[in-house]
């Protein structure tokens, strides 16, 4: 992975503050809609209409949000990037692949209906998540052991 198609090193910032958004971006949508109620019942509205709904709007704010912060965190540079954090990221990328879509076969196997189609947004969702976590864990690990060797020497 060409290390020019990342983003700058600062962009990992953006991507925690837009993925921590996510919890008040969601309060806000459940006092938001609840304020459009009328005793439990949502008010209809009419069909040419149906995009601009407030539960809509913060549906697709929130995951525009969560969806842009978890791509500045998985592909923003990092600090010292050398062909060796490169070749880790791209192993990191090569796990998560099979790993996703080991699940994602297993999981379409065994659902079926509306929960296949939840499943299948979570699923973008988790090749981000879990690229992150497996990248950030082994460069967790290499500075470990860089550590111990400093120490030894």
């Amino acid at each position: 992975m060409k290390s020019r198609f990342l983003f700058p090193y600062g962009s990992r910032l953006i991507g925690y503050v837009l993925i921590f958004t996510y919890i008040p971006i969601m309060v806000a949508k459940k006092i938001f809609y609840h304020g459009y109620m009328d005793h439990g019942l949502p008010i209809k509205l009419p069909d040419n209409s149906s995009l601009l709904t407030p539960d809509h709007v913060f549906n697709v704010i929130a995951t525009l949000v969560v969806t842009i912060g978890l791509l500045l965190l998985a592909f923003s540079k990092e600090k010292f990037e050398d062909e060796q954090i490169i070749q880790l990221r791209l192993d990191s990328l090569q796990w998560t692949m099979y790993f996703t879509y080991l699940l994602f076969i297993l999981i379409v196997i065994f659902t079926s209906g509306i929960d296949l189609v939840h499943i299948v947004g979570i699923n973008l969702w988790l090749q981000l998540v879990f690229f992150i976590i497996r990248f950030r864990w082994v460069i967790f690990r290499l500075n470990q052991s860089s550590k111990a060797e400093k120490a030894v020497l």
